[in-house]
């Protein structure tokens, strides 16, 4: 049984570290152009030298993501680009357009090529078709199933590695492809800059009757017909580890560092104690509880066990579920005093309970009974942005843990 890659989303330097922090084996991030998210902090030339040090000196590999489908205005700037980032040290680009996988075959034949879920890869002699034109990797379409994915692995060079989402957003669109955004808003999803109308509010109107809002009948705000569930596949690591896959890919580079915080350590967690015994392994709950306790629509298991019916889609609202906030970020700790120096992110109080998590250990629970500010005095209340702190915590802490509590509206 080999054991998967867990690769986690980097949206900016900042959540590249937490994310190989709490466990990731690879990263992928994208660069100033060229990604699909553009709405990401994404990385800048200096903040790619520095992301790939921090990963490499850990022994992670960094992935750059440049899954655009570009246009004729985008080749000269794509081979500039290339020139820029190829001796930089990236371990693999993901690409989705064959004339950008030709340009990174010319250019850099040195950095090994994964095909993004934007290319459709859907079929197994697809992911052949890119393996003979020099592909190590293709990324799987989020609407294949554990049954198709067997018969993938029966049908593909050994050689041929499969990366496959395991959790995040589920796009209402085939694989990405979606129109949608550029039609109603002009905004470009297949160039990065998706508005996401699949989560906005519709009603019908029949053609001979104009004027006339119809319902479809899900609650009296009308419906959110395209609005699709959130994956989440915690449950089922087994399923996952036994189907082959290489990589397991966590959704999400324009999540907070938080939430990529959250969702790494918990898969991380999972999959070694599955590794650890896979005959003894029963499930652990309070993972699939950690979960929720980011930013999330409500959960389902997309397609892996067959292809979504009704219960795939969130049909009264767009929002997300926000159970939790993430309310400060320890700097450093002092053993002796048992003292953490905490940055504020959010409001809270003196005699407020938090949860604290920290890479490689279990959260812990707490009540804060003191806290001072950076004069030595008392407070009651943490109310400033990005204001220092001096906390007393019952157990030690690494810089980075992270201080969340729970909503008082929940």
């Amino acid at each position: 049984m080999k054991k998967p890659e867990l690769l986690a989303p980097g949206g900016s330097l900042e959540k590249l570290k937490t994310a190989i922090d709490y466990g990731a084996d690879a990263v992928y991030i994208g660069g100033e152009a060229f990604s699909l998210r553009a709405a990401a902090e994404n990385f800048s030339r200096a903040d790619m030298i520095k992301g790939l040090k921090y990963a490499h000196d850990r022994n992670k590999k960094v992935y750059l993501t440049a899954n655009i489908i570009p246009h004729n205005a985008d080749i000269d700037e794509f081979e500039k680009f290339v020139d820029e980032i190829k001796d930089m040290g990236f371990d693999a680009v993901l690409i989705a357009d064959l004339g950008l996988f030709d340009i990174m075959r010319e250019k850099a034949p040195h950095i090994p090529i994964h095909i993004s879920t934007q290319a459709n890869n859907v079929n197994y002699r697809s992911a052949i078709a890119w393996y003979k034109m020099g592909a190590k990797r293709v990324v799987l379409g989020r609407e294949m199933s554990f049954k198709e994915i067997a018969e993938f692995q029966k049908k593909i060079p050994q050689d041929l590695e499969l990366e496959a989402f395991i959790h995040g957003a589920m796009c209402i669109s085939y694989s990405g492809r979606c129109l949608l955004s550029n039609y109603m808003t002009g905004r470009d999803s297949n160039m990065g800059a998706c508005a996401h109308p699949c989560r906005w509010n519709y009603k019908l109107v029949e053609e001979t009757r104009p004027g006339e809002y119809m319902d479809v009948f899900e609650n009296e705000r009308g419906t959110f017909i395209f609005n699709s569930k959130d994956l989440c596949t915690i449950r089922h690591i087994p399923e996952l580890i036994q189907s082959g896959i290489t990589s397991f890919k966590i959704e999400g580079r324009v999540k907070t560092a938080y939430y990529v915080a959250t969702v790494v350590g918990a898969y991380r967690r999972e999959i070694d104690r599955y590794l650890a015994d896979p005959e003894g392994y029963t499930f652990n709950e309070e993972e699939y509880e950690e979960l929720c306790k980011v930013s999330h629509r409500a959960y389902s298991t997309g397609f892996y066990f067959g292809k979504p019916n009704e219960e795939g889609q969130v049909y009264t609202s767009s929002s997300y579920i926000r159970n939790y906030d993430l309310i400060g970020i320890v700097e450093a700790y002092d053993e002796e005093t048992g003292t953490a120096k905490v940055t504020q992110r959010n409001r809270f109080f003196k005699g407020d309970t938090v949860e604290i998590m920290q890479p490689e250990k279990p959260y812990f629970t707490q009540k804060i009974e003191k806290m001072t500010d950076e004069n030595g005095e008392e407070i009651e209340v943490a109310n400033h942005a990005e204001q220092r702190l001096f906390i007393p915590l019952k157990q030690s802490v690494v810089p980075g843990a992270m201080l969340r509590k729970k909503r008082q509206n929940e």
